[in-house]
């Protein structure tokens, strides 16, 4: 049953990677203009989708038959595009946000246009380094990314390289 399982989550991870490759090429990548790199990128921690696991571990190992294991894998499936399709960047010229692969939602401010980024953390956030990073901007609404790994991390990048910028 585990080789079965196993060789099932390897052929889904290896299609969606090739699906992800052909399709989707890097948000981040695909916006940036002339003259603009990548600074600092900040990737989703895999401990924000440990409710994710967790809730697919229990179906797969306590499912009474066949059936109930694909609801399993579908937990798996979310947790996996979650993690593969949030980005969040800062360049020399912006911060760059992207969550969703259905249903996207994008925003890009210029550094000189954010006015705060803030740190939300839980307890076990805090324990296990992860966090929502909330930006906000001149006239824009407030943009949460959800579970980034080393949010403080972000907020410092930020700070020192749009601190350079202004320069």
């Amino acid at each position: 049953m585990g080789i079965i399982l196993n060789a099932i989550i390897s052929i889904l991870y290896n299609n969606v990677t090739k699906l992800k490759e052909k399709i989707m090429s890097s948000y981040v990548e695909n916006v940036l203009s002339r003259e603009e790199k990548i600074n600092y990128q900040a990737k989703i921690s895999l401990w924000s989708l440990a409710p994710l696991i967790i809730w697919g571990i229990i179906v797969l190992v306590l499912s009474p038959n066949d059936n109930f294991r694909g609801i399993g894998l579908i937990f798996f499936i979310i947790a996996f595009i979650r993690y593969k399709t949030t980005e969040l960047a800062v360049t020399n010229k912006k911060v760059i946000a992207k969550s969703g692969f259905v249903k996207r939602r994008t925003i890009e401010l210029l550094l000189n246009k954010v006015e705060s980024v803030q740190v939300h953390q839980s307890v076990f956030g805090r324990m296990l380094n992860y966090g929502s990073v909330i930006v906000s901007g001149a006239g824009t609404p407030q943009a949460p990314i959800r579970g980034i790994s080393y949010p403080i991390e972000f907020r410092k990048q930020f700070m020192e390289i749009q601190e350079e910028a202004n320069k």
